[in-house]
C-alpha cells in the first residue's frame, strides 16, 4: 500500500534562475502597433527634434565639467541612444505592419464572401423577376378579359337574334 508523501518528503525540483515572462503574441502585437502609431506622428518627430537639439546644445555650450556627452567625442552617447531606439523601432514597426496585413487579409476575405453572397442573391432575384414576367404574360389582363366577354356577349346576342327570327316567322 502506497502512502501519500507530503511536500516535505518530496525533493525540491530545481527551478530556473530567471523566469521568462509569459507574454502573449496579442499583447506584443498591440504594444508594437501603439509604438508604431506613436512614432508616425508629427508630435513624436517634433519631440525627438527638440530632444536632440537640447542634447547637442547642452553638451556643446555647457562647461566641460557639466557635459555628459561631450562634442569632442562626437556625441557618442546620443548616437548609441538613437541607434538603440532605431534597433527596437524597426522590428516593432514591421510587426505592426504584419498585423495590419493580417487584418487586411481577413477583411478582404470577408468582403469577397459578402460580394459572392450579394451576387448569388442578385442572380436569384433576377431569375425570380424573369419567372414573374413569364407568369404575367400568361395571366389574363383586364383588357383581354373585357374583349373575351364582349366577344361572348356578341355571340350570345347573335344566337338570340337568330333564334328570334325563326320564331317570328312561325308566328306570321
Amino acid at each position: 500500500m502506497a502512502r501519500n508523501q507530503s511536500d516535505l518528503e518530496r525533493p525540491l525540483v530545481r527551478r530556473p534562475l530567471f523566469r521568462v515572462p509569459n507574454v502573449s503574441q496579442e499583447t506584443v502585437g498591440r504594444i508594437s502597433e501603439r509604438f508604431a502609431r506613436a512614432m508616425g506622428t508629427g508630435a513624436f518627430l517634433i519631440a525627438m527634434t527638440v530632444f536632440v537639439a537640447v542634447w547637442i546644445t547642452w553638451n556643446t555650450l555647457a562647461p566641460v565639467g557639466g557635459q555628459f556627452d561631450p562634442r569632442a567625442l562626437n556625441f557618442t552617447l546620443l548616437t548609441l541612444i538613437l541607434s538603440l531606439q532605431a534597433s527596437y523601432a524597426a522590428p516593432l514597426i514591421l510587426l505592426a505592419q504584419n498585423r495590419q496585413d493580417d487584418r487586411d487579409r481577413v477583411k478582404f476575405e470577408q468582403d469577397r464572401q459578402r460580394v459572392e453572397r450579394s451576387l448569388a442573391d442578385t442572380e436569384y432575384l433576377a431569375r425570380e423577376v424573369a419567372a414573374l414576367r413569364l407568369a404575367i404574360e400568361e395571366v389574363a389582363t383586364k383588357e383581354f378579359v373585357r374583349d373575351e366577354v364582349q366577344g361572348v356577349l356578341e355571340e350570345i346576342l347573335e344566337e338570340l337574334r337568330s333564334q328570334k327570327k325563326p320564331a317570328d316567322k312561325k308566328s306570321k
